[in-house]
């Protein structure tokens, strides 16, 4: 072969600083993008020869990346297709995009690297990155082909010339520049190609080498050296994703999620996707066990394109409330932008978050049909992801609504058709609307519980982060339908019923109670009244009202209520005109006297809901050992 020399057809002479200055901060990508040419080599050599198309020895399929430290390279060789020297001018020197000139103008203010590779075929320039000199060894499959050499120094100078490689296949190799010699480390490139190559479906082999010590010759004559590390493969080929289901049992799902997270405990179960059409889409998706800090947890989902890692960025394809999973997500009709990096909005991604919401809500009644027990008892942690799902997704809640569980607090769990049911006898109100009660707090709201439990309510357990947003939307979604939280107001006005317990005391005695009690209470924004209740509540209860904790509640959260966020806190205390230590405040005609008394009971209905610290605590403890 004669030697040739010419200019990569780009029709311009600055691409390749484009390249260099806007893909520098993501450089790494260069090893993913050679390794995945190479598999695609191996890939389409394999493909060939099941169609009859090549006749030759296959040999055992095989990308090889090798470190020489001491010669500042790296090589990606493969043993696939191979390139003639007229395929290495049609698909390297022809960089695939038109209009060159339009894409400089358009990238030539490019923040991110993201923007610009893959998109106009330029995967192999990512190797200018990081080397200062390109060399492809290249032997083309077709008989009678060649051995051919190419060389580029990141300018848009070429040589192409007779190539020393004696079996099919390419190698390229790359001198690193300068810049860019921590990827002449072992552990950087074993790092890169973890997170790249771990499944990729040809077996990818590492060796380095980073001692000048001679170790004998090969059978072509050249010095070989010692390795620090010998070459071992990498990857695993076949993932369970890319498997039968009915091939896989429990414990390969187990042990692959252990290889994805080694420090995580076991999955509740699991969700296998499996789907061709409309779109190709495989997949494992595990639930969790969730715990507080949810933001640990989330972008634990990994995106492959035929097993090629791509981004744990996954939140266009998978539905906002399933973030939380963990797993894997494979499909080459995903629209990836430029770098292959970040998701592009169209059909197919909508199409695919819409399938992964039907097929979670359908393993969810599966479950639930199969086993109830065991459903719930993964319930607190289910519970999370399907109260998100049924605020967010309309589809998601009408599916939901027959397996979602509400929990009181006993333990019990019932479906809603169940919990409606239960209730609806005792906890109508005058209007005809059940009123669902709930606690947020089980231990500081316990006084409120016990109380709504003799009158023969039943209190359900809202006391986690979503639940807030969940109480309003199960307001909006079921009919004649009200939820409050127990402590909204004292029990007997929880539930209005047309039946009004009186207090004994005269209208004259009510306005002297009220007088004592709004004198002994010395904070802001505390409204007094007298109310007959039962002897045996509380003498005193303080509640805030349920509508204003709300908007306050979903203030702190951001939900828009700033307005309802900076207003002072309001609270109402109801003084039971039916307690006998009002009778004993009543009967006392020392004023001080009735304000001590008064602000122990105040005191006590604040301790009780956690509201009495600092001065006033040390007050009330000072008071209490005095009374004693």
């Amino acid at each position: 072969m004669t030697t040739e020399k010419g200019s990569i057809s780009i029709h311009t002479e600055n691409i390749f600083p484009i390249i260099k200055k806007f893909l520098y901060s993501d450089n790494e990508i260069f090893l993913r993008e050679l390794v995945s040419n190479a598999v695609d080599a191996v890939q389409k050599i394999k493909r060939l020869a099941a169609l009859g198309q090549y006749n030759g020895e296959l040999g055992e399929p095989l990308v090889a990346v090798s470190l020489d430290a001491p010669a500042k390279t790296i090589t990606i060789s493969d043993n696939g297709l191979g390139m003639t020297a007229e395929e290495i001018k049609k698909y390297i020197n022809q960089v695939a995009f038109s209009g060159a000139s339009e894409f400089v103008e358009k990238f030539k203010d490019a923040k991110d690297a993201n923007e610009i590779i893959g998109k106009f075929g330029l995967g192999f320039y990512s190797a200018f990155m990081v080397a200062d000199l390109v060399e492809i060894q290249t032997l083309s499959y077709q008989e009678g082909a060649e051995a051919a050499k190419w060389t580029c120094d990141g300018s848009t100078s070429f040589e192409i010339s007779a190539g020393d490689r004696t079996t099919r296949g390419t190698s390229i190799i790359l001198h690193i520049n300068a810049e860019s010699e921590e990827f002449l480390s072992e552990h950087k490139l074993q790092e890169i190609l973890d997170k790249y190559a771990k499944f990729l479906p040809v077996p990818i082999q590492f060796g380095t080498k980073t001692t000048e010590e001679e170790d004998g010759v090969d059978e072509e004559g050249k010095t070989k050296y010692k390795s620090v590390t010998a070459p071992n493969i990498i990857n695993t080929t076949h993932p369970i994703w890319a498997k039968a289901p009915a091939d896989l049992s429990d414990q390969d799902y187990l042990d692959f999620y252990k290889q994805l997270y080694p420090f995580a405990e076991d999955p509740l179960f699991w969700i296998h996707l499996n789907v061709d059409y409309p779109f190709n889409l495989t997949g494992v998706l595990y639930f969790p066990k969730v715990k507080d800090d949810f933001d640990m947890q989330r972008n634990k989902i990994k995106l492959f394109s035929r097993q090629v890692f791509i981004t744990d960025e996954v939140k266009d394809i998978v539905p906002e409330f399933l973030m939380l999973l963990h797993g894997v997500i494979d499909s080459p009709d995903i629209p990836l932008n430029v770098s292959r990096s970040f998701l592009q909005a169209d059909s197919n991604v909508k199409k695919i978050n819409s399938y992964i919401t039907k097929k979670v809500a359908d393993k969810l009644g599966e479950l639930y049909q199969k086993d109830r027990k065991s459903y719930e008892e993964k319930w607190s942690n289910i519970g999370l992801f399907v109260k998100y799902g049924m605020i967010s997704e309309e589809k998601f809640y009408d599916k939901a609504k027959d397996f979602a569980l509400l929990t009181n607090t006993k333990g019990e769990h019932f479906t809603f058709e169940e919990y409606k049911e239960k209730v609806k006898d005792s906890q109508t109100d005058k209007n005809g609307n059940i009123v669902y009660l709930y606690t947020t707090d089980p231990d500081k709201q316990d006084g409120f519980i016990q109380s709504a439990e003799k009158k023969g309510y039943d209190v359900l357990i809202m006391n986690t982060p979503i639940d807030g947003h969940f109480v309003g939307s199960l307001e909006h979604k079921l009919e004649k339908t009200q939820l409050k939280r127990v402590d909204a107001s004292v029990t007997n006005q929880l539930i209005e019923k047309d039946e009004v317990l009186e207090s004994v005391l005269s209208e004259e005695q009510s306005a002297t109670v009220k007088s004592i009690f709004e004198k002994a209470i010395v904070k802001p924004n505390f409204s007094v009244e007298v109310v007959g209740l039962s002897p045996d509540d509380a003498p005193v209860t303080v509640t805030m009202d349920e509508f204003m904790r709300r908007m306050k509640d979903m203030a702190k959260m951001g939900g828009g209520m700033s307005f309802y966020g900076n207003m002072p806190d309001s609270y109402k205390v109801a003084i039971n005109g039916n307690h006998k230590l009002v009778g004993k405040i009543l009967a006392s005609a020392n004023e001080e006297e009735q304000s001590k008394f008064a602000k122990q009971a105040v005191d006590l209905a604040l301790l009780s809901q956690g509201m009495l610290t600092g001065a006033e605590l040390t007050a009330f403890v000072s008071r209490s050992v005095e009374l004693i």
